[in-house]
C-alpha cells in the first residue's frame, strides 16, 4: 500500500514552487485584471460609449472568461495538470497538434501582454517623471515612454530570473496598493479643475466593438493564474477556486466604476481627453498614481513569469527545441524562455502601443479562451468513461463560451479573425506535418466515434440513392506483399471517399490475439509506406473460401456493409468449385463482385493506359463496369486512361444501327470514352476479344447473372470457360448484383 504522501503525488501535486490558491492563481490574476485597462482605458470605454453599453461590454467580456472559467475548473479538475498553463489543457484534450497550434500564439500573447502593461506604467509615470535628458543621452532615437518602458523591462526580466517565489511575494504588497487605490477612488467627489476648454480637441468616438476589443484584456488575468500551474501545490483545487474567485471580483470592480465615474464626471467628453480621469476624481490623487503604477507593474511581472512556463512546456513537448525549455536550480526556473519573452516584449514595445497591441491580444486570448472551452464542451458531449471532473459543467455551457469566443472575434475585427484562424490552422498542419508522438491520451479517438456514431444513425434513416453511391470494398487479399495487385486495384477503386477493408484469413491453428495485432502492424505499416488508405480484418477460419463466405454474410457495421467484394482469381482447377460458391453467395447477398486477374501494376502502365469494356448490349453490368473505370480515372496513375467501349456485332444485328446508337449514347451521357465496334468475321467471340484487347491494361468482362434454377455444375461450366478462353488477358470480371440502378449514375437509360 502507497503511504499518504505517495498518494498525494499519484493523484497530481506539482512540483516546483508549491504555491497555494490565493498567492499562485487569485493573486496573479486579480492583479491582471484589475490594471492597465482599469486605470488608463476605463474611463475612455465609458466616454466612447456610455454607461449602459459600458456595462454590457463588461458583462459581455466578463461572461466569456466566466464560461472560459468554468470550463478550466472542469478540466483542471479531471487531469493531473503540469506546467504550460492553457497549452497544457488544450494538448491534452485535443492533441499535440492542436496544442501547439494554440501554444505558440499564446505565448506571444502573453510576451505582448508584457509590454501591454509595461507601455501602459511607462505612459503614466512619464507625467511625473522627467526623462528628457536620458533620450537625448541615447545614441538612437526614442522617446521617453518607449525608454522607460524599456528599463522598467529589463529590472522585471531580472526579477523573474532571479525567483519566480520573490515575484510573486511582491505582488502582495501590490495588491495592497491597488486596494488603496481603489478605496481613494471611491472616496472622491466631482474633480474641481475644468478640462473642457474652446481650444480642447474633442476626438471622435469608436463603436461598440473597436472599444471591446480595446477592453478585452481587462478580463483575461486568468491566463496568469493558469500559467503557473507547474508551480502550484494543489492545482486542481487551486486553479478552479482562484480563478472564479478572481473573475467574480473583478466583475463587481469593473460594474462599480462606471457608475460611480458618472455621477462625479456629468460630462462623458471629460473621459475622453483625460485618460488619468480617476486620479482627478479620487480623494488622494498619489494613490491613484501609485495604483496604476502597482497595477501595470504586476501585470507585466505576472505575464513574464507565464510566457516563459508556456513556452517551457512547448519545449517539454518537443515542439520547440529543448534548450528553450531547459530548466534551472532547484525550482526549475526556465531562464532560456524568459530571455526569449524579453526579446518579444522588446521588440512590440519598441514598435507599438497601448491602443495597438490591446486588440491583438483580444484576438490571441480568444482563440485560446475559445479552444478551452471546445475541449471541456467536447469532453462532456462525448461523455468518455475517463471525464470525471470534481467540479461539474455542463457542457452545452462550454460550447456556448466556444460559440461566444468566435462571435466576438468575428465582430471585432473579419480580417484579424481570419488571421489568427489562418495562423493557427498553418501551425496546426505544419505539426501534423511533424508527427509529434504524444505521451499522452487525448479526446480525439472520442471526438471521432461520436462523430461516427452520429453518423451511422444518420445514415440508417436516409435510404441510399444512385447520386450518392460509392463504392465500399472488401479485398479478400491474403498477404498483402503476396496478391499487391489486388490492394493497388481496389486502392484505386476506392480512392476519396470511398471505403476499403483488406481481409486476410488466419488459420485457426494460429490464432492468438498477440498473432492478430503483430499482422495489423506489419499490414498497416506496410501500407503506410505505399500510401494506401484501408481498414484490416484479420479473420480466423479452417478454411480460406470457407473464411471468405463468412466474411462475406456477417462482415460490416450498419449502413457500412461492403457493397463490392475483390478477389483474385484462380488458376487452381480444384478450387473453382469452392470459387463458383463464393460467386453465387456474393449475388445472393446483393453484393457486387470484381474478380481479377493480374496484369500490369499501376507503376508499370504505359503513360496513357486503356481499358477495354467489353458490352453484349445488355443493361445487367455494363453500369457498374463503366462507373469503376471512371473510378479507376480518379486516380493519378490511371488518370490519362483511355477508356474503350467495344461491342461485338452478333446474328441479327446491323452495325449501323449498333454504331447510331453508342454514339448517341456516349454523346448524351456525357461519357468521355471512345467505341468500337468489331465484326466477328466467323470467328468466336473470345478469339475476337483476345486480338483486339492484347495491348489493353484492363480488359473488363461482365459474367453472367447466377440463376436461382440454375445448377451448381451448370455455372462451374460456365466460369471455367471463361476463365480457360481469357487466358493470358488482364481481365476483370464484373457482376453487378446490388440493388442499384448503375445505368442511372452513369446515365445510361
Amino acid at each position: 500500500m502507497p503511504d499518504a504522501s505517495s498518494s498525494k503525488k499519484v493523484l497530481g501535486q506539482s512540483s516546483g514552487y508549491q504555491f497555494g490558491t490565493f498567492q499562485g492563481v487569485f493573486t496573479p490574476s486579480i492583479l491582471t485584471i484589475l490594471g492597465v485597462i482599469m486605470f488608463l482605458r476605463f474611463g475612455w470605454v465609458l466616454g466612447n460609449v456610455g454607461l449602459p453599453l459600458t456595462l454590457l461590454i463588461v458583462t459581455m467580456a466578463t461572461s466569456i472568461t466566466f464560461l472560459t472559467g468554468l470550463s478550466l475548473s472542469a478540466t483542471a479538475t479531471n487531469m493531473k495538470v503540469g506546467g504550460g498553463g492553457a497549452y497544457y489543457l488544450i494538448s491534452r484534450s485535443l492533441g499535440p497538434e492542436v496544442g501547439a497550434a494554440i501554444g505558440m500564439p499564446l505565448f506571444f500573447a502573453q510576451a505582448l501582454g508584457i509590454a501591454f502593461y509595461i507601455s501602459g506604467f511607462a505612459e503614466a509615470l512619464v507625467d511625473v517623471v522627467d526623462v528628457s535628458h536620458w533620450v537625448d543621452m541615447m545614441p538612437f532615437p526614442i522617446t521617453q515612454i518607449r525608454l522607460i518602458s524599456v528599463l522598467t523591462l529589463l529590472v522585471l526580466t531580472f526579477l523573474a530570473l532571479v525567483s519566480a517565489n520573490l515575484a510573486l511575494k511582491t505582488q502582495l504588497f501590490i495588491l495592497g496598493a491597488i486596494m488603496l487605490a481603489l478605496f481613494s477612488f471611491f472616496a472622491g467627489s466631482t474633480p474641481e479643475r475644468n478640462y473642457l476648454t474652446p481650444e480642447t480637441e474633442i476626438p471622435a468616438k469608436l463603436g461598440f466593438w473597436a472599444v471591446f476589443a480595446v477592453f478585452f484584456p481587462a478580463v483575461t488575468g486568468i491566463e496568469a493564474g493558469i500559467s503557473m500551474s507547474g508551480d502550484l501545490k494543489n492545482p486542481t483545487k487551486s486553479l478552479p477556486r482562484g480563478t472564479i474567485a478572481a473573475v467574480l471580483v473583478g466583475y463587481l470592480v469593473y460594474m462599480t466604476i462606471p457608475m460611480f465615474l458618472l455621477s462625479v464626471v456629468r460630462d462623458e467628453r471629460v473621459l475622453l481627453v483625460r485618460p488619468m480621469i480617476m486620479s482627478d476624481v479620487a480623494r488622494w490623487g498619489k494613490l491613484i498614481m501609485v495604483g496604476v503604477w502597482a497595477a501595470t507593474l504586476s501585470s507585466a511581472l505576472g505575464a513574464l513569469l507565464g510566457a516563459p512556463r508556456t513556452l517551457q512546456a512547448l519545449a517539454k513537448d518537443k515542439v520547440l527545441p529543448r534548450f528553450i525549455g531547459r530548466g534551472y536550480g532547484s525550482k526549475n526556473d526556465p531562464r532560456m524562455a524568459t530571455a526569449c519573452s524579453f526579446v518579444v516584449a522588446l521588440i512590440a514595445i519598441m514598435l507599438g502601443d497601448l491602443n495597438l497591441i490591446a486588440p491583438i491580444l483580444s484576438m490571441f486570448f480568444l482563440t485560446s479562451y475559445g479552444l478551452i472551452n471546445l475541449s471541456a464542451g467536447l469532453e462532456g458531449l462525448i461523455e468518455s468513461p475517463s471525464w470525471r471532473p470534481k467540479f461539474k459543467f455542463p457542457w452545452w455551457g462550454s460550447m456556448l463560451g466556444a460559440a461566444g469566443c468566435l462571435l466576438t472575434m468575428l465582430m471585432i475585427d473579419l480580417g484579424a479573425t481570419m488571421t489568427a484562424l489562418l495562423l493557427t490552422g498553418g501551425l496546426y498542419l505544419f505539426m501534423k506535418s511533424r508527427q509529434l508522438k504524444a505521451h499522452w491520451g487525448d479526446m480525439r479517438h472520442g471526438v471521432l466515434m461520436l462523430l461516427v456514431r452520429v453518423a451511422i444513425r444518420r445514415l440508417m434513416k436516409r435510404p441510399l440513392d444512385e447520386r450518392n453511391w460509392r463504392p465500399n470494398v472488401l479485398v479478400l487479399c491474403g498477404s498483402p506483399q503476396s496478391r499487391w495487385h489486388l490492394i493497388e486495384l481496389a486502392s484505386a477503386l476506392a480512392r476519396g471517399p470511398s471505403y476499403l477493408t483488406l481481409a486476410t484469413i488466419l488459420s485457426s491453428r494460429e490464432w492468438t490475439a498477440e498473432r492478430v495485432a503483430s499482422i495489423k502492424k506489419s499490414i498497416n505499416d506496410y501500407l503506410l509506406k505505399r500510401d494506401v488508405a484501408a481498414m484490416i480484418k484479420i479473420f480466423p477460419s479452417t478454411d480460406v473460401l470457407q473464411g471468405a463466405e463468412a466474411l462475406i454474410k456477417g462482415y460490416g457495421f450498419g449502413p457500412l456493409e461492403p457493397n463490392t467484394i475483390l478477389l483474385g482469381e484462380s488458376q487452381v482447377e480444384e478450387k473453382h468449385e469452392a470459387f463458383v460458391r463464393v460467386i453465387r453467395l456474393t449475388y445472393q447477398l446483393n453484393k457486387n463482385l470484381v474478380m481479377v486477374r493480374e496484369g500490369k501494376a499501376e507503376s508499370e502502365l504505359p503513360e496513357i493506359p486503356r481499358i477495354d469494356i467489353w458490352w453484349r448490349g445488355r443493361q445487367l453490368n455494363i453500369g457498374l463496369m463503366v462507373t469503376l473505370a471512371y473510378q479507376l480515372r480518379r486516380n493519378p496513375q490511371w488518370g490519362k486512361t483511355r477508356i474503350v467501349l467495344k461491342r461485338i456485332v452478333t446474328t441479327g444485328e446491323s452495325r449501323e444501327e449498333i454504331e447510331t446508337y453508342m454514339k448517341e449514347f456516349v454523346e448524351e451521357q456525357r461519357l468521355e470514352m471512345e467505341f468500337e465496334i468489331l465484326e466477328p468475321g466467323g470467328r468466336k467471340p473470345f478469339e475476337v476479344i483476345h486480338e483486339s484487347s492484347a495491348d489493353a491494361s484492363m480488359v473488363m468482362l461482365g459474367m453472367k447473372h447466377p440463376d436461382a434454377k440454375e445448377s451448381q455444375a451448370a455455372y462451374l461450366n460456365y466460369y471455367r470457360n471463361v476463365i480457360s478462353s481469357t487466358e493470358g488477358l488482364p481481365v476483370v470480371m464484373v457482376l453487378s448484383a446490388e440493388e442499384m440502378d448503375f445505368a442511372e449514375i452513369i446515365g445510361v437509360g
